[in-house]
């Protein structure tokens, strides 16, 4: 009988060790939650935000709305003396930047609302992250015409902080995608209202500097165009500001 209590007491003061760890274990576990320090919050993303001006210098050729990409360092958006690409025979030929946009090492895109009036100015925005700074290109179709185009390309924003700006003077490119025929149907501009974008290209298919319009005042009688439609050397002023 004896020995049957002291059984008995042995398994009670076991289950009650137990009992006891098991408490101890759960505060302890409590303290040290209550003491562990929060999950840090992740660092702001940190913006830089540049200002781009566009000034038409023509006298006749209203700008499509201009596209602003931000990019890699190995991107280029045209080659004079290599064909076009697709996207942008879009642009030369319609004022189309869609495809432009969606190139593989886009990371940061604006494109204004409206085009630029002759002799008039727009000033469009774009906020790049930090990590992305790289390089800019600037693109616009000169839509009195078959497929030009102007802008700037590859600027390096890196070297810009704030409040730093350039001044670019740009000239007119011939896309090379279609023949510059001045023809009715062929302008998409109001001189005409014509056809944009035509898959079909010219045999001389290759980035060029624009030789101009010729107009029918000039002697091409076939041509929608007419003297106010000419332009010379540079077409547009590009100004890009870094404000933050």
């Amino acid at each position: 009988m004896k020995y049957l209590q002291q059984q008995s007491r042995l398994k009670l003061a076991i289950i009650g060790a137990l009992s006891l760890m098991g408490l101890t274990a759960c505060s302890d576990s409590d303290d040290i939650r209550a003491i562990m320090p929060p999950e840090p919050e992740p660092a702001p993303i940190v913006m830089h935000d540049f200002d781009v001006s566009v000034t038409n210098l023509t006298a006749n050729q209203p700008l499509s709305p201009v596209v602003l990409l931000s990019h890699t360092s190995n991107l280029s958006i045209w080659q004079v003396g290599d064909p076009a690409s697709v996207a942008l025979e879009h642009l030369a030929e319609g004022g189309d930047t869609s495809m432009l946009v969606a190139l593989d090492g886009i990371d940061a895109s604006s494109v204004a609302t409206a085009p630029i009036g002759p002799g008039a100015n727009q000033t469009l925005s774009i906020s790049i992250p930090e990590a992305q700074v790289a390089q800019l290109s600037i693109a616009t179709m000169l839509v009195n015409t078959n497929d030009a185009f102007t802008g700037v390309q590859q600027i390096d924003l890196t070297s810009f902080t704030v409040d730093d700006k350039m001044t670019y003077h740009t000239m007119a490119y011939d896309a090379g995608t279609e023949a510059n025929s001045e023809a009715k149907g062929t302008i998409p501009g109001p001189a005409d209202m014509g056809e944009g974008f035509n898959a079909m290209r010219e045999t001389n298919d290759r980035v060029s500097g624009h030789a101009g319009v010729i107009s029918r005042d000039d002697g091409l009688s076939d041509s929608i165009l007419d003297a106010s439609h000419r332009f010379d050397n540079p077409v547009a002023t590009i100004t890009i500001t870094r404000k933050k």
